[in-house]
């Protein structure tokens, strides 16, 4: 074997067939400056040809790749995202198959009725023909989605604070989930301005507004935020940047540091109630 390179590069200690080592290398290594790598793995015996350094290169960044893809999909800002699209999954079939059990249930029964109450009392009954055999089971089906809906919403209520304690804080562990899930993930939402945060979720309304025509959206899903419905609609502009605003410090603090700070809170309610006051006529 020559001697080693005086620069030795990210496979010095690592053995070609050990793929999971070179990945790991790849990932944990760092690059000072240009080097011509393939011609340093051959001096340095890694490899007899800079066709099997390209191998050896492929097949490690590939491996290192799909472990960064799979503790990303780990990660507990994830999690959080498929809980919440889950939560509006079953809803929304929950109310589809609602709709549906309460007009079929209407032809056999006088006293149907379309909402998931009626949905648990079909459920509890034992069925007397094929047809109510039939309404039972999709009721049960109902009852089935509506529980797991409430049970992925305790899930929702109790990570977000954890995953996200300042965004919890101030928009509420639902909403917070719908940013997070809309951004991408904490650390893409940390990254984006108030002004981005303030019309996510509204994205068709920002389009047409880019393309002509339709007026700017003064907000996206930060209106289910009581601070915005609450407000007459001339404020609800002002009200919206305010606490997309405050939503986008607490996205960082959590996403760079996880400090609570009670005090983004007060100084949100301080500010909403600024606006509140102001006489815009």
């Amino acid at each position: 074997m020559n001697a080693r390179n005086p620069n030795p590069g990210w496979f010095e200690g690592v053995d070609p067939d050990d793929v999971d080592g070179a990945a790991s290398a790849i990932r944990d290594g760092r690059g000072d400056r240009p080097m011509d790598w393939p011609a340093a793995a051959v001096e340095d015996g890694f490899v007899d040809d800079e066709s099997g350094y390209y191998e050896v290169l492929r097949e490690a960044t590939v491996r290192a790749a799909s472990r960064g893809v799979e503790k990303r999909e780990l990660a507990d800002d994830q999690q959080l995202i498929h809980a919440i699209r889950a939560l509006d999954d079953c809803q929304r079939v929950r109310n589809e198959l609602t709709e549906r059990l309460g007009e079929w249930a209407g032809t056999h029964d006088p006293e149907a009725r379309i909402d998931a109450a009626y949905a648990r009392e079909l459920a509890a009954r034992t069925p007397e023909d094929p047809v109510e055999e039939r309404l039972v089971s999709l009721a049960e089906r109902v009852v089935a989605l509506d529980d797991e809906a409430e049970t992925l919403r305790s899930f929702v209520d109790r990570s977000t604070p954890e995953v996200a304690p300042n965004l919890a804080a101030l928009a509420g562990p639902d909403l917070a989930a719908r940013l997070i899930a809309l951004a991408g993930g904490l650390e893409p939402l940390a990254k984006k301005p108030s002004g981005t945060v303030q019309v996510l979720g509204a994205e068709g309304s920002l389009f047409a507004h880019l393309r002509g025509g339709a007026p700017s959206p003064k907000h996206g899903v930060i209106y289910l935020h009581e601070a915005v419905r609450g407000t007459d609609p001339d404020k609800r502009g002002s009200t919206a940047r305010a606490l997309a605003g405050k939503l986008a410090i607490a996205a960082r603090i959590d996403h760079y540091s996880g400090d609570y700070r009670p005090e983004l809170e007060r100084e949100l309610d301080e500010r909403i109630e600024r606006i509140r006051a102001r006489d815009v006529s």
